[in-house]
């Protein structure tokens, strides 16, 4: 078997060019990771949907710098060779650019990610284009922006009118400019999902927008059905229940303890019988 390599923004480009289809999952911890790795995805995202799936808001605009930065080193801590980008949460990179590069350094040095992603079209150019010259890799994100979705309004498919397909193009196209090295489009029409693809020199990431990206990216949870039930995603498909395995699991375990058929002897530890009488009596 092949010894795998470290995935680069340079392969990323490349697999673009070769239409090799890119992989990419979320995970926002170390077993989720080293599993994701192992199965042989090309690029991990530490979403800051981390906000919805682990920390139980319902939006991800809570979520803090400081909460990207500790999930994101618990996922480079797991890998050695998929590439590892961390989503700058809300609000991180819309003041000044000094703001936005110190933000950006946090989750590059303290985390140990690749890359940061940026949701956003032409208005966070300038900031894309300052981290792109400070030598840290930007993935775009156009669509349903999920930091904006009490301005959008709800989870709403982007790009069905021809005012929306024209300001999405331009925005990727500036983005692109800009430095980006790659570009989420979710919940984007088809149609203007393959349109932009054809348009970009660099990949696009799809999700819940057709076969025709570049990539695709889902979330771990969503994948594997993992955590409390969630409203059917119809992008969405999953490959294995291990939330339905893992709380079987689980009520056999309290099961037994609760008949006291678990532990058993097997599970324990004696003492040497010598120091148990010294200690307890004859009768131990």
């Amino acid at each position: 078997m092949a010894v795998r390599r470290p995935i680069t923004t340079s392969k990323i480009l490349k697999m673009k060019q070769d239409r090799e289809p890119i992989t990419v999952v979320t995970a926002y911890d170390y077993p989720s990771a080293y599993l994701v790795e192992q199965a042989g995805v090309d690029i991990i995202l530490v979403g800051d949907s981390l906000g919805n799936v682990v920390l139980g808001y319902d939006s991800t605009v809570p979520v803090t710098i400081d909460d990207m930065v500790y999930h994101t080193r618990a996922v480079t801590r797991a890998v050695t060779t998929t590439f590892v980008v961390t989503d700058m949460p809300f609000l991180t990179y819309h003041g000044s650019i000094d703001e936005t590069l110190r933000n950006a350094a946090r989750i590059m040095q303290e985390g140990l990610a690749k890359a940061v992603k940026m949701e956003g079209g032409a208005e966070i150019a300038p900031a894309v284009q300052a981290l792109t010259s400070a030598g840290i890799p930007v993935m775009g994100h156009l669509g349903l922006t999920p930091q904006s979705i009490h301005q959008i309004g709800g989870f709403k498919v982007q790009g069905k009118n021809s005012a929306q397909a024209q300001k999405m193009l331009a925005d990727a196209k500036a983005i692109e400019q800009a430095g980006a090295f790659a570009i989420v489009l979710e919940l984007v029409t088809e149609e203007l999902a393959a349109w932009i693809t054809d348009q970009l020199t660099i990949p696009t990431i799809g999700i819940g927008a057709g076969p025709t990206c570049d990539g695709q990216v889902l979330v771990y949870h969503d994948v594997l059905q993992y955590g409390p039930p969630s409203q059917p995603k119809r992008f969405v498909k999953t490959y294995a229940n291990i939330g339905e395995i893992v709380k079987n699991g689980i009520a056999e375990y309290v099961k037994e303890v609760k008949e006291r058929s678990f532990p058993t002897e097997a599970h324990g530890f004696q003492m040497d019988q010598e120091l148990a009488q010294k200690l307890y009596g004859s009768e131990n």
